[in-house]
């Protein structure tokens, strides 16, 4: 549970953060309308904000339920999962399928990237 409320935390801060100053500063409806324009300032900071949440996660896992390979993957995709399907119910029926497959890519990439950090800093102890 603290891993979790940990990573609600980290998701709903690091999101705040995106949208309010590097979304409302940086993106226009120019920069929107090209792939790569939403790729820059849409997704790849959504990646960013889905791995610190799972990386977080990840790290506030206590022992000795790290030990269990089940435990220690719900407690650190539990918190994006569960975002991506509360994204997905808000914008069913509005999002487009680009959009749609754009977020379900962010969220795993992030995802395992911050799993992969995660087991990276636990070789190393």
């Amino acid at each position: 549970m603290r891993a979790w409320a940990a990573g609600l935390i980290v998701l709903f801060i690091s999101e705040y953060v995106q949208v309010t100053y590097y979304y409302e500063t940086f993106a226009s409806v120019d920069r929107l309308e090209s792939f790569g324009g939403r790729l820059l300032l849409v997704h790849l900071p959504n990646a960013v904000c889905v791995a610190l949440t799972a990386w977080i996660a990840g790290r506030l896992h206590r022992e000795p339920f790290r030990d269990s390979m089940p435990r220690h993957l719900a407690a650190v995709f539990g918190v994006p999962l569960f975002a991506e399907v509360v994204t997905i119910v808000m914008h069913l029926g509005r999002a487009s399928l680009e959009g749609f497959l754009m977020s379900c890519v962010v969220v795993v990439v992030g995802a395992v990237t911050g799993y992969a950090v995660d087991r990276l800093q636990e070789g190393e102890r």
